[in-house]
């Protein structure tokens, strides 16, 4: 499904050009709560939430690396039609693997499920929550890489640096323990427990 090719090289060079600097990851300050959607899948899907037992390291992240990660972020994209949870399963918040429609979480899970197929470490794949331009909640897939945290979008099929996304960032997973989340701010937003968001790529 996922081939590597020359142009999608100098795309991949293009998005990991500027990523050094102080800025280059989120720092993390102290525990934090996972979403009520992402508790609930887990209860439902307890394989997708173990412990590997894996040590937590940031991946190197070569050409064909990012050929990979560029490709499963365009294809589940474009495969996957955007529907709120309400629409599609008359719930507020529903995590799940989505087949051909779903929210933002959906498609940052089904990114991961890809991704850790291809030989990407869980502990190098985490599930985020942010606050959006308009101050809505949204989740997303962090790569954690050696030169910086880059972010899996279902908005945008460019693949950023986390302090280009325009996003403020909340919280995400730890990479020693999935189930167990870290905090991206000193302050904690009204209703953060919710993730919202179903809006189709720019």
């Amino acid at each position: 499904m996922f081939a590597t090719s020359a142009g999608l090289t100098a795309i991949a060079a293009s998005t990991a050009s500027g990523s050094s600097g102080k800025e280059a990851f989120g720092a993390v300050h102290g525990k934090s709560t996972p979403p009520v959607g992402y508790v609930r899948f887990c209860a439902k899907n307890p394989g997708e939430c173990v412990k590997t037992g894996e040590r937590p390291s940031r991946i190197v992240m070569t050409p064909d690396r990012w050929n990979l990660v560029y490709q499963v972020n365009t294809y589940v994209n474009g495969k996957i039609a955007p529907v709120s949870d309400q629409d599609l399963y008359g719930e507020p918040e529903f995590w799940a693997l989505p087949v051909d429609a779903g929210d933002c979480e959906d498609y940052l899970l089904l990114k991961k499920r890809y991704l850790e197929g291809l030989g990407f470490p869980s502990s190098a794949l985490l599930i985020t929550v942010v606050l959006d331009e308009k101050n809505e909640g949204h989740a997303l897939l962090t790569v954690a890489a050696e030169d910086g945290d880059y972010v899996l979008d279902n908005r945008r099929n460019e693949v950023l640096r986390w302090d280009a996304s325009g996003y403020r960032f909340l919280k995400r997973q730890s990479a020693e323990n999935p189930t167990q989340w870290v905090a991206l701010t000193t302050k904690t937003p009204k209703a953060s427990g919710y993730v919202a968001g179903a809006e189709k790529k720019k």
